[in-house]
């Protein structure tokens, strides 16, 4: 019943500020299940998903609020699949304009260029307008594929392109682990790797579980495939120009021959690779925000990475669940 009424708070169809208790929603909020998560803010259950406790209001606000349009697209995935070099990959190809000397991402943050629904456009309860954004629109979200659209993009006539990221999880584990290490002050206690596999297993971390995650995109791409692109990032490793032609094709803007001659689609691989975007001035010494350092974002991003942190007995315990979770779906994802 919480979530419910928590997904009715914004909806009564006015906008004056004094309306809305937030005191109201926070009493509602405090209804939902609660985890760790390992961090000392929790996370909730709303949507059968594990939020951060502290951005449900956000992504209520979203379902109630987010007017897609028909060029809009949503680079969706959940946390530690590719995200950054995604993201870059596609703010390159919808503006390959850009000169590549002048780039916006020489010297501005990916996550900056490409905000996200929940973290940035909807955290502040003042600015949820996003029709000063140029069109073709671009945002990113890490909210599961029901979230995104029971209460948005199906009831509108205008669908947004939905581009998502998948990754093999135990990498996942492994990159999310890292980047919880560089925010210490968020966690009770400090955290292992073997903290993280039992939160994975359990579903109970960020955005989780990730398996409903991953299958609800996986899900409506099949279903949907002219709305929904399922990306997989071992294949973006393997054949970056494929993938990109492949991204560019569904976002309305193909390469044409003459491009694909002249290089366009290697060099915006060149400009987005991870070396290239971890070596900037500003990804090594900015701030995405104060106390959050740009280089979070950037670590390895090799495929594989796990075999260096985690046990067998830790990827047996992972490929298990998996084998379970994804039996029948046609879909594969760990890589051994």
């Amino acid at each position: 019943m919480a979530k419910e009424l928590a997904t009715q708070y914004f909806s009564t169809g006015n906008d004056n500020e004094n309306d809305h208790d937030e005191n109201s929603l926070e009493s509602v909020i405090s209804l939902l299940p609660k985890a760790s998560g390992g961090s000392k803010y929790g996370i909730s259950l709303y949507q059968n998903c594990w939020f951060p406790s502290s951005i449900i209001p956000n992504i209520i606000s979203f379902q109630n609020q987010f007017k897609p349009k028909d060029q809009d697209t949503i680079l969706a995935s959940f946390p530690k699949s590719g995200t950054t070099w995604l993201i870059s990959l596609l703010f390159s190809i919808l503006n390959r304009n850009q000169h590549y000397e002048q780039h916006p991402l020489l010297t501005t943050n990916p996550h900056l260029l490409v905000p996200s629904l929940e973290f940035s456009i909807y955290s502040n309860p003042k600015f949820h307008d996003l029709s000063s954004m140029p069109s073709p629109r671009l945002v990113s979200t890490h909210m599961p594929y029901a979230s995104l659209s029971d209460h948005s993009t199906n009831h509108c006539s205008s669908k947004p392109r939905i581009v998502y990221v998948s990754r093999n999880p135990l990498d996942v584990i492994v990159s999310f682990w890292h980047y919880a290490k560089g925010h210490p002050a968020r966690h009770s206690h400090e955290l292992t790797v073997g903290d993280f596999v039992d939160m994975f297993c359990s579903g109970e971390i960020n955005f989780g579980p990730y398996w409903d995650h991953v299958l609800g995109y996986w899900k409506a791409s099949l279903e949907r495939p002219e709305e929904v692109l399922f990306l997989k990032y071992e294949d973006l490793k393997e054949d970056g120009v494929g993938q990109a032609k492949r991204v560019a094709e569904f976002v309305g803007v193909p390469f044409s021959r003459e491009e694909e001659s002249d290089g366009v689609v290697e060099q915006i691989l060149e400009m987005c690779s991870f070396g290239k975007l971890k070596d900037l001035d500003v990804n090594k010494h900015g701030q995405f925000k104060p106390n959050f350092d740009n280089k979070l974002f950037f670590r390895k991003g090799q495929v594989g990475d796990w075999v260096n942190h985690l046990t067998p007995s830790m990827a047996d315990c992972v490929n298990e669940i998996i084998k379970e979770k994804f039996s029948g779906s046609g879909l594969s994802l760990i890589r051994m």
